[in-house]
């Protein structure tokens, strides 16, 4: 338990219990009459004064400004650090439970950036588990204990995954509103971009890009290269040219597609990231598919190593399922829909009450396996459970995509009024 004593209160009793007198815990630096109006709460003593009375009695830092002994803190600190480790090393569950010890510590309320690193740690653990709500209430809480003039790239950092949240639980006009007010309040004191701003507007791009905006995209791309190729870094650049890579494969620039995703790949391999290494590989399988899909084994095998690269990583499970309905299409594209339709299937269970884009993209391609294997009612419904999800978080032009593939199979299955009332959709998702 932390102490409920004030600073003056501990120094007093950590004064009495070692013997000395007030005459004796000042000199030579200090007036025993400081010291007096210190113990009683009259002066608060600058750092440097804290450091050196800490000294005097013998105690840490720590201890007398918060009130917290060194065996807690130790605890507190090695427990933090494990929970680190296992959301590093893909134990999601492990880390999330370590995170809540620290968070449910007494001592945690007198120790702010403590209390900083276990609360953004829990939100991601509770992302890589997929309970993305959770997560985004904890980021924002996150974000309550810093600000952007205090720890800008910390910010930067909480509201990429603040971004990323929203997006993957499919609120996608919340997770561009997150990225761009977050990014306007770093910028708007003027300066240099730096490395998590460049990638917090990537963020915020991959938002415009699912959401179908691919006329802003577009243009945010090419600002955001622009930004990154200035300040050099890998990690920014990365950033850009895996989310740009989208925007492009987007507009049926396959090869640029694959160009700019081998770049990321490239350079991401400099930096020590699993978890955005293997997400980077999994679009870069469905990018070479889309490309080349006489390479469908290339890709297949890509997206098999991605696999076990997020297994072993603090990957998500929105990650893990959309690395497995590539790999579900993949199948597809080698002719094998039995298969295909098996893996969708395992992405839809893994991502469960998960409303965003990975979903909706699963069961597109589930419909589509069971439209190979010639399970119309199966298709239908698949394909209308994609079309509900990419409906409701404002992603039009997907939506419109998958309304088009419907209205063909109703009008090979015979069914002109459902034919119709597809297409009539598909054109009310592009406001035509």
């Amino acid at each position: 338990m932390p102490s409920q004593e004030s600073l003056g209160e501990r120094i007093r009793n950590l004064r009495l219990r070692r013997n000395l007198s007030q005459a004796q815990l000042a000199w030579p630096e200090l007036s025993d009459s400081y010291v007096s109006l210190i113990e009683s709460g009259k002066r608060t003593p600058a750092p440097s004064m804290v450091a050196l009375l800490a000294r005097k009695l013998d105690c840490s830092v720590a201890y007398l400004t918060t009130g917290v002994t060194e065996e807690a803190m130790t605890g507190l600190q090695e427990t933090l650090r494990y929970a680190q480790m296992a959301l590093q090393n893909g134990e999601a569950n492990e880390a999330r439970t370590c995170f809540t010890e620290v968070l449910a510590h007494p001592a945690l309320a007198d120790l702010p950036e403590l209390a900083l690193e276990a609360r953004s740690g829990y939100a991601l653990a509770l992302e890589a588990t997929g309970a993305l709500e959770e997560a985004v209430a904890e980021l924002r809480a996150s974000a309550e204990l810093t600000s952007p003039q205090a720890d800008p790239d910390r910010w930067a950092e909480l509201h990429i995954a603040l971004s990323r949240c929203l997006r993957e639980h499919g609120d996608l006009a919340a997770s561009i509103h997150a990225g761009e007010k977050a990014l306007e309040q770093l910028t708007e004191g003027g300066g240099q971009w730096s490395d998590a701003m460049v990638m917090l507007g990537a963020t915020t791009l991959g938002a415009y890009y699912y959401r179908g905006d691919l006329a802003y995209a577009t243009q945010l791309a090419q600002a955001l290269v622009e930004r990154a190729e200035t300040i050099g870094s890998p990690r920014a650049l990365m950033a850009v040219y895996w989310n740009a890579a989208f925007v492009a494969e987007s507009r049926g620039e396959f090869e640029t597609a694959l160009k700019l995703a081998e770049r990321a790949i490239a350079l991401l391999g400099e930096e020590d990231d699993p978890r955005n290494l293997s997400r980077l590989r999994t679009a870069y399988a469905l990018f070479l598919m889309t490309a080349h899909p006489e390479r469908a084994d290339q890709a297949r095998e890509i997206l098999l190593k991605a696999e076990r690269e997020l297994d072993a990583s603090s990957a998500s499970t929105v990650d893990m399922a959309w690395c497995v309905t590539i790999e579900a299409q993949a199948e597809l594209t080698l002719g094998h829909p039995v298969e295909a339709a098996a893996l969708a299937r395992r992405a839809t269970e893994l991502l469960q009450e998960t409303a965003g884009l990975a979903i909706a993209r699963a069961y597109a391609v589930l419909g589509e396996a069971c439209g190979r294997l010639g399970r119309r009612e199966d298709f239908v419904a698949a394909l209308s459970k994609a079309v509900e999800y990419l409906e409701n978080m404002g992603a039009h032009r997907p939506a419109a995509s998958t309304w088009f593939d419907l209205a063909e199979l109703f009008g090979a299955a015979g069914q002109p009024e459902g034919q119709k009332a597809a297409f009539q959709r598909a054109l009310s998702c592009m406001d035509l």
